[in-house]
């Protein structure tokens, strides 16, 4: 398959046609009698989703695998995020994949192996590190039976489960996943020094916590505010709470760390708003730390259940949205007026606020409606 898809007619061809409409080109004959049409829009689709999620592969002689298989792996960024907290002699990822988790965390280490089950897949991975001048141990086999046949030790396991049941729908549960990691946890821990599951952005972390002991750590990952990924890290070695890193890539922002439960025992205070609003960013949202973050930054939240917080000087340094803002009264909203608009704990929706206002979106400035302790407000940036 290699072979004939990394041909210069048909690699010409494919390039040709990367913005061309996908549905129009299916209707089309191909003009190889080797390779099929839908062969050549998959490598469309392939070099199209490469250019913004793994633009390294952006080179001649890359194979790309189905859609699906493209969708489920980690972007380039947050493998790189990884790969920067990794480090020793051998690595094995245990569901390779279209291995890009594996070519970046497998920077830092001597000896690679990609166990993959799909033989189509793992030759399309091997043919692509070929051209990448990186070296690995590819096994075709079912993660469970490598585990059964093993005999090497390894510093560190890599899994990314499947998260589609058989009839390809979303599911979440560790129990729902392939492979079950709750089945197969002592003999994973038998195997390697630590064991690294990246798991979905909708994982509850109390759950996580409550079913699988030995977690000494948790990342919580986004990209430019978008939550892509919770990485949970396992070993033998007891410790006395997890931490919990929650990182917003390509923000500027700085990470917040904090050991699980210890927003337990923590109050914060509120006030009505004061010169300065701030908006956590939707790592910090997914861990739920919101009194933590009010007395890390000595900040005051509007309302228990409103996780925005204000001050009257200006904390350089949070990790999310920092705006200076006044409270307006409804009659100030200026009909017809361009605003980017933001609802929390209200009872409207940003669309409804829109029709109700008559706004326009976008712009340069923000208003939000939320609550205070006091009732319903408005917001406007200054």
């Amino acid at each position: 398959m290699e072979n004939k898809l990394i041909n210069k007619e048909i690699q010409d061809y494919i390039n040709a046609n990367l913005d061309i409409d996908l549905h129009a080109l299916l209707l089309k004959k191909s003009p190889f009698p080797d390779v099929s049409m839908p062969e050549i829009v998959q490598q469309i689709k392939g070099k199209q989703t490469t250019r913004k999620k793994f633009p390294f592969l952006l080179k001649e002689g890359i194979v790309f695998p189905p859609q699906l298989n493209l969708e489920q792996s980690s972007s380039e960024k947050t493998a790189d995020y990884k790969s920067q907290i990794l480090k020793g002699k051998k690595f094995i990822d245990l569901t390779s994949g279209f291995g890009i988790d594996a070519y970046y965390l497998s920077r830092n280490f001597e000896e690679i192996t990609l166990v993959e089950q799909n033989q189509e897949l793992l030759s399309i991975v091997e043919h692509n590190w070929g051209i990448l001048e990186r070296k690995a141990t590819f096994i075709n086999q079912h993660l469970e039976d490598f585990l059964s046949d093993n005999k090497e030790h390894f510093d560190i396991i890599y899994l990314d489960p499947a998260r589609r049941d058989q009839n390809k729908n979303k599911v979440f549960l560790l129990e729902d996943l392939s492979p079950d990691i709750l089945q197969i946890r002592e003999k994973l821990l038998a195997t390697a020094d630590q064991i690294i599951v990246k798991l979905s952005p909708l994982i509850d972390l109390k759950y996580l916590i409550s079913v699988v002991p030995l977690i000494f750590r948790i990342e919580i990952i986004a990209v430019k505010n978008d939550v892509k990924e919770v990485v949970i890290f396992l070993s033998n070695e007891q410790k006395d709470r997890t931490s919990v890193n929650c990182i917003n890539l390509e923000s500027g922002e700085s990470a917040f760390s904090f050991a699980f439960g210890e927003e337990e025992n923590i109050q914060a205070h509120y006030s009505e708003p004061e010169k300065y609003i701030y908006i956590p960013n939707n790592a910090i949202l997914k861990a739920g730390v919101f009194n933590l973050l009010s007395e890390r930054f000595e900040l005051k939240k509007l309302h228990p259940n409103t996780h925005i917080y204000t001050s009257s000087q200006k904390i350089s340094d949070f990790p999310g949205r920092v705006m200076e803002m006044e409270v307006i009264e409804s009659k100030q909203v200026k009909k017809k007026g361009q605003f980017n608009i933001i609802a929390k704990n209200y009872p409207l929706k940003p669309e409804d606020i829109k029709k109700k206002y008559g706004l326009k979106d976008g712009g340069k400035d923000y208003l939000i409606f939320t609550q205070s302790k006091k009732g319903k407000i408005i917001l406007k940036s200054v």
